[in-house]
């Protein structure tokens, strides 16, 4: 495990450094997906705040 000595002697110590990678871009298939479920959830946020005004004004 990496440290250091500080000034009085006091050591500091360092998590481990994970490896960092270039993320890759999502594949057709991924798109399709983050399509459908962006549709799906406008569709429940719009029909529970349909719910919601209605049930407020019912009487």
């Amino acid at each position: 495990m990496p440290f250091t000595t500080e000034e009085g002697g006091r050591l500091n110590n360092f998590a481990p450094e994970t490896k960092t990678y270039q993320a890759e871009p999502p594949t057709k298939a991924q798109q399709r997906n983050y399509v459908v479920l962006g549709v799906a959830a406008l569709a429940l946020v719009s029909g529970l705040i349909f719910v919601a005004y209605s049930a407020s004004n019912v009487s």
